[in-house]
């Protein structure tokens, strides 16, 4: 899909009351989310018996002693370089300034998520494989 039909569907979301669409061509799926006031910007996906919302909630509740790596942006999050492949950290280990803790594939295209310090990881989002919204909390570091 070229840059002018994306372009195209933005500005259609943008216009319309659609606050989400998707489009596939030639192997290729574009999302498109909209936020609209006082409605959740992401739809809820069920993990491990509780919406996603429910997770959000669950770990924004939780005190939190350390630093917490948040999602830069919207996509799937990988704990693991390929399927079958041990995660990248467990809780519990130490960890050092740059160092690969997720992967988040957005639009077939692959973002590390690196530790910003160094430091023991205190906590781990537990929803690989599955949709994180930019700002999720993913781990914490302390």
């Amino acid at each position: 899909m070229d840059l002018s039909k994306i372009k195209t569907l933005i500005d259609f979301v943008g216009r319309s009351q659609v606050t989400e669409l998707a489009v596939s061509e030639n192997e290729t799926t574009v999302r498109i989310f909209r936020n609209r006031p006082g409605r959740a910007a992401f739809p809820d996906i069920g993990v491990g018996g509780q919406n996603l919302s429910e997770v959000r909630q669950t770990e924004a509740a939780k005190p939190q002693a350390g630093l917490v790596v948040t999602a830069p942006v919207f996509g799937i999050l990988h704990t693991s370089p390929a399927p079958g492949d041990p995660p990248f950290v467990a809780a519990g280990d130490h960890v050092v300034e740059g160092q690969t803790l997720f992967i988040i594939e957005a639009m077939k295209v692959f973002n590390t998520v690196t530790s910003p310090c160094a430091g023991r990881i205190l906590r781990l989002t537990d929803v690989n494989g599955s949709d994180v919204a930019a700002g999720d909390m993913l781990a914490e570091i302390e």
